[in-house]
């Protein structure tokens, strides 16, 4: 038997490659399709993974379709009978607007034999933007980038944006009555609610427009005017779990950040090292996660564990600096700077959606020398810190991690590989 090097760098890659592809649309829409409506079938949806799941509904749905999703610029998928409309994220626009009301009269209308399939992923709350009676995109976009910045977790900024909107919060089921309608859902959110996915457009809300206010006040949030007069007016409540309309709407997850994990997990036994789940849904500030991270790492490190420390969620960044960078290459830099330089230890951390944050790159890698070859070149890793510039710290390295979009989302991934020094392939 002949052994070959192992490479940390590419190790690592393939098991952020293996849980995007176990998270294609191609393979866990198919076996969720609901059986065909006697009427007719309207496809609806938003989210970064809408054109490929789309895609794969057109592939394998018996009879016709008809119908329109909205995805991120530069996520679309060639389709045959639904149209892709691309629009903004993370912060909406007009294009966004414009599919967002042709899509809520599309699913006016109907009759209790037509159904309304409903295609749901992350990165939906930007995409589907409706605003609510009475307020404007300049309104929601004010709003956006300051929860966006404040460093809130997606629970807390989604609970806003469905009292802000005109198609969130289930309102788009309750257009969509007498029709039938069936919710297929790739969740990129930690714990995989539903009603927290894309905001919920067809699921009902649990959340309250007093608790919207409550979330806006605890992060300093300046809103507009408008915005406050709304959030007080009994209209903006969003339609609640026991409503009646809600008896013919099922609602689906068919991905999960947990199943993303699994396929990374399986390719890291392979290798023969042992998996320490860290789970599916961590949450916080990127640089306090990666601290603790770092610290889990090191005990390994010293006990001479050969292990990956396999985590997902989504961690989260305030803003402090004009700098460039997204949660994961934030999480990243932090994690380099405790580490030490430790050898035998490397790290990567990309979101699956392909784009971290709003930057070009998915994420990045650690290894063991990233230190010591920014110190070559002149870059305080401490400093990029302090300025949010993780982006430019890793770009500067070459160790960005540059996929373009992936057309699925289901969370970040992180995996930080101990015991790199003396692992073998056969």
């Amino acid at each position: 038997m002949s052994f070959a090097k192992f490479e940390p760098r590419k190790f690592l890659l393939s098991l952020f490659q293996a849980a995007v592809d176990a998270a294609s649309a191609g393979i866990c829409v198919p076996p969720n399709l609901p059986p065909a409506p006697a009427g007719r079938t309207i496809v609806v949806g938003a989210g970064k993974a809408a054109a490929a799941m789309a895609k794969a509904v057109e592939d394998h749905w018996q009879g016709p379709l008809s119908g329109m999703v909205i995805t991120r610029y530069g996520h679309g998928a060639p389709t045959r009978s639904v149209e892709v409309v691309e629009a903004g994220h993370p912060v909406p626009d007009e294009a966004g607007q414009a599919a967002a009301a042709r899509m809520l009269q599309s699913v006016q209308n109907l009759t209790p034999e037509d159904l309304v399939l409903a295609l749901i992923s992350g990165g939906g709350s930007s995409l589907f933007a409706l605003p609510a009676h009475g307020l404007t995109l300049s309104d929601k976009q004010a709003v956006t980038r300051a929860l966006l910045a404040s460093g809130a977790p997606i629970a807390d900024i989604n609970c806003v944006r469905k009292h802000l909107s005109a198609v969130k919060g289930g309102r788009l089921a309750l257009a969509a009555q007498p029709a039938a309608v069936a919710s297929l859902i790739i969740s990129d959110v930690p714990g995989d609610d539903p009603a927290i996915v894309a905001s919920g457009p067809t699921v009902p809300d649990p959340t309250t427009r007093e608790q919207a206010l409550v979330i806006l006040q605890s992060y300093k949030i300046a809103i507009p005017r408008a915005v406050d007069a709304w959030l007080r007016n009994p209209a903006s409540e969003t339609p609640k779990p026991a409503d009646p309309a809600f008896a013919r709407v099922q609602s689906r997850v068919v991905f999960r950040a947990r199943d993303a994990l699994a396929a990374a997990a399986q390719k890291i036994e392979a290798q023969g090292f042992s998996v320490i789940d860290l789970g599916d849904a961590v949450q916080g500030e990127a640089r306090e996660v990666a601290r603790e991270h770092a610290q889990l790492a090191l005990a390994y490190a010293r006990e001479g564990r050969a292990c990956v420390l396999l985590s997902g969620g989504e961690t989260t960044v305030t803003v402090r600096a004009k700098g460039r960078g997204g949660p994961n290459s934030e999480y990243l830099l932090a994690l380099a700077i405790a580490l030490e330089g430790r050898p035998g230890i490397w790290a990567i951390a990309c979101d699956t959606d392909g784009i971290d944050g709003t930057e070009t790159n998915a994420g990045a890698i650690v290894a063991p020398d990233t230190l010591a070859r920014a110190r070559q070149r002149g870059a305080d890793a401490k400093a990029a810190l302090a300025g949010n510039d993780a982006y430019g710290f890793f770009q500067a390295l070459g160790d960005l991690v540059e996929t373009g979009p992936t057309r699925t989302n289901v969370n970040d991934l992180r995996a930080i590989l101990i015991g790199a020094d003396s692992a073998l392939t056969a």
